[in-house]
């Protein structure tokens, strides 16, 4: 397992690297994914900070059949497309052969870090603990639900911000959800459920922000907990031992690292209370850069406003050359 640098919650500053005192900007959301909405709030949120900063910024709504937006030379394109076209390395894939410099991580680390149970393989490989997990088709499930006791969790093998995601704690729907999954997707994430606490970490450049807890008032932390509520709650000081908040950190960014991701991450945990032992659900290589987004809190918690820390994420693709 690669061993990454002890961190803290330190204040974090900038990168002192000299960058242009303007630069022109094309920013990305929208797509044509199920979190569409998420990524169109995230696209201005994005976009409004980089034009705090004196930056020109260009908002486009991007889809597969519609490339306009990449016809303009700009110094860096920063993606805020969420899910499919954006989180699955396709449209990374077309800035590369476009000769585009741009944010976060490569197509490939991103095709990885989408597909969860690709990427879970590559957490058991590098001794990082995840929850248990099978694969189910229309041909399969009956047999591998078989396998199972309650409560697990059942979702799509390829989504973000748990759209289709289910828990299932009674037997009657077990069956019903499942097959819900299935004929959307296709395939079906099952996994077991993990009670206790939910974290989150921040990846920014080689750095782990600080562990969130999140405290949700639905039955877990779901769409509409997310983005639609505003009485979910977000805690910097967590009831767990110190040693293990930085293990979850450490462990993190080494996860990170394993899918070949870059610039900028979320990482995902569940902590289960009785032997107090951490398991990473996933990696969001796009994560949110909403008003309720965790990536944008931690980075606040450690002194980067946000338009600091989107202003940080472009000068770390400025130091990259075009594929």
């Amino acid at each position: 397992m690669t061993t990454p640098t002890r961190t803290s919650d330190q204040v974090v500053r900038p990168s002192q690297t000299v960058a242009p005192p303007k630069l022109t900007i094309t920013v990305l959301s929208g797509g044509p994914g199920a979190e569409r909405e998420i990524s169109l709030q995230s696209g201005v949120e994005v976009g409004d900070a980089l034009a705090s900063l004196g930056h020109t910024v260009y908002r486009e709504d991007i889809a597969p059949e519609n490339l306009a937006a990449l016809a303009r030379q700009v110094d860096a394109v920063f993606v805020a497309l969420h899910g499919t076209f954006g989180e699955d390395g396709q449209v990374q894939s077309i800035l590369e052969r476009r000769k585009l410099r741009y944010c976060g991580s490569g197509p490939e680390a991103c095709a990885l870090a989408i597909d969860k149970p690709r990427a879970k393989a590559q957490f058991v490989e590098r001794g990082i603990p995840t929850p248990r997990w099978d694969v189910a088709t229309p041909e399969s499930f009956r047999a591998a639900l078989a396998c199972w006791t309650l409560p697990l969790v059942v979702k799509p093998p390829k989504e973000g911000s748990s759209i289709h995601c289910h828990v299932v704690r009674d037997f009657p729907d077990l069956r019903p959800k499942t097959e819900s999954v299935l004929e959307r997707y296709g395939a079906c994430l099952i996994e077991e459920y993990v009670p206790g606490i939910e974290l989150t970490v921040g990846i920014l450049g080689d750095r782990a922000l600080p562990p969130i807890e999140i405290r949700p008032a639905r039955d877990f932390y779901d769409y509409a907990a997310k983005y639609e509520r505003d009485d979910t709650q977000y805690l910097f000081d967590i009831d767990l031992p110190a040693e293990l908040l930085q293990h979850v950190q450490d462990m993190s960014l080494a996860a990170h690292h394993a899918l070949g991701c870059r610039d900028f991450s979320r990482a995902d945990w569940r902590v289960d209370p009785a032997g107090k032992r951490p398991y990473l659900l996933e990696i969001n290589t796009i994560p949110g850069f909403t008003t309720h987004s965790l990536l944008p809190k931690a980075a606040s918690r450690v002194g980067l406003s946000m338009p600091q820390l989107c202003d940080e994420i472009v000068r770390m693709a400025l130091r990259r050359r075009p594929a």
